[in-house]
């Protein structure tokens, strides 16, 4: 069970430092909690109720079944009944929506949040049966958020302030924080979420307010790989990264964090570790602000994507072309992964997702309508699917040849390369192939490297052992 080996871990880990722990959301294989309050959500409020109270209840048992295998029978009942009553209010939330007939955002993460509060109490409970003094804190009390909802900024230094007042007497009398993931709240108190990559968002946020020493994400992989092992089943863990490596890597579609996860950490400085729930023996990686040079770290790819292509022999001259391609794919939100324009300007590539690709393509037709009808700009086309190569590494910055031999690579092995782009850091080479070549390609670049295991510095040596602070 996924929820007691949480549990072992964080029992683990008190013996030696002090702690505070962010809790998502429980899963089960066939029942992933926050994705079902979600859709009992749009389901009320689109009047289809049938089937959302028998939902409801299978989100309790599951909860209920975890709290009976995980707590002493002293503790079940209780905890028993302050599960009930969390989804009771979810059904009661859910009874509104349907009369309404609409779903807010406001209203939507009220009830999208639930199952962080219950794991919460879950995982604390467990901890209480093991003679460990823990308790269960909504975020709600700590994290302030502005009234974005649904994907809301923090307000630090009132987060700071609320979770020094409220965390630090706790930790300081040896005692265990168990706080919700994802979600926050406005000044006035309304809850909110923080969007995609929530939770770890959360602990990156309490992690800077409090000052840590160090902030740890447990996850299912050994820490950075530097390639996706299933493409690449000689791919190896990265012992040690830099916030910039890892923030290209996280963008261009290594799942192991969001980008923005970082971010509070990166602004104090504090390290990050990556390490794995199914095997806490290894030492994962760490990322810090400064890491052991190399040129290529790691190869990671985004799929599913689309190349849309402004192309004309009249763009030459047209004033602020790119200036309204950029406008134009914003309006619509679609989000672009890169950029590429040759220097005669005639034609301006940009990549997007390839759910956002048809009305990215309607909106440039929209705004280039009256220069296609004079041919200056002769057609806005899109090929899909594609996949972006990212080839990342700090020490590629001022190295000679990085290139050359990501090409040669691509050129032996009869990949053709679509697109490519490069910023003017160097810590990141981007390229764009037919979706049939994508695993090829990271595999060659992958060898081209030799990014096998040869890197000799382990994670243990990289700080100080024995920290204490959070």
């Amino acid at each position: 069970m996924l929820i007691q080996r949480v549990v072992e871990i964080i029992a683990t880990t008190a013996r030696t430092h002090q702690v505070v722990v962010v809790i998502s959301a429980m899963n089960a294989p066939d029942l992933r909690t926050t994705n079902s309050l979600i859709h009992a959500a749009q389901q009320a409020a689109d009047g289809n109720s049938d089937g959302l109270t028998t939902l409801i209840h299978d989100l309790l048992r599951m909860h209920v079944q975890a709290a009976r295998e995980l707590t002493s029978p002293d503790q079940g009942p209780a905890l028993e009944q302050e599960l009930a009553t969390i989804f009771t209010y979810v059904d009661d939330l859910l009874q509104s929506i349907e009369i309404l007939g609409e779903l807010t955002p406001r209203a939507l993460d009220r009830i999208s949040g639930q199952g962080e509060r219950c794991n919460a109490r879950l995982v604390a409970a467990a901890l209480r049966g093991m003679n460990i003094t823990a308790e269960a804190i909504d975020a709600t009390e700590l994290i302030v958020t502005d009234e974005q909802y649904g994907d809301a900024d923090p307000l630090m230094d009132l987060t700071r302030d609320r979770s020094q007042q409220r965390l630090l007497p706790m930790i300081e009398a040896g005692h265990i924080p168990i706080v919700t993931g994802f979600i926050a709240a406005t000044e006035k108190g309304v809850m909110t979420t923080l969007g995609r990559g929530g939770s770890d968002y959360s602990c990156a946020i309490l992690g800077a307010a409090l000052d840590a020493d160090e902030v740890w994400f447990w996850k299912e992989i050994d820490g950075v790989m530097t390639a996706d092992p299933r493409i690449v089943p000689e791919a190896h863990t990265i012992p040690h990264i830099s916030y910039t490596e890892m923030a290209e890597l996280s963008y261009y579609g290594a799942n192991v964090l969001h980008p923005r996860t970082v971010y509070p950490v990166v602004q104090r400085a504090i390290p990050i570790r990556i390490l794995n729930t199914f095997n806490p023996g290894h030492p994962g990686t760490i990322i810090t602000a400064d890491a052991p040079s190399g040129s290529v770290r790691a190869v990671t790819a985004i799929r599913n994507a689309s190349l849309i292509t402004v192309a004309g022999p009249g763009m030459l001259g047209l004033t602020g072309a790119a200036a309204r391609i950029f406008a134009a794919v914003a309006r619509v939100k679609a989000n672009t992964l890169l950029i590429t324009q040759g220097s005669s300007e005639q034609n301006v590539c940009l990549a997007v997702p390839q759910a956002d690709a048809t009305v990215a393509v309607n909106e440039l037709r929209h705004e280039f309508s009256r220069d296609i009808a004079h041919h200056h700009v002769e057609h806005v086309s899109v090929l899909e699917p594609v996949v972006i190569i990212a080839v990342v590494g700090s020490g590629m910055r001022g190295t000679p040849g990085i290139a050359g031999r990501v090409f040669g690579a691509l050129g032996q092995a009869g990949i053709n390369v679509i697109a490519i782009a490069q910023g003017s850091t160097e810590y990141n080479i981007s390229l764009v192939v037919a979706d049939d070549d994508a695993h090829k390609a990271v595999q060659v670049i992958h060898q081209a490297f030799a990014l096998t295991n040869t890197e000799s510095e382990t994670v243990g040596r990289c700080l100080p052992q024995g920290r204490n602070k959070p």
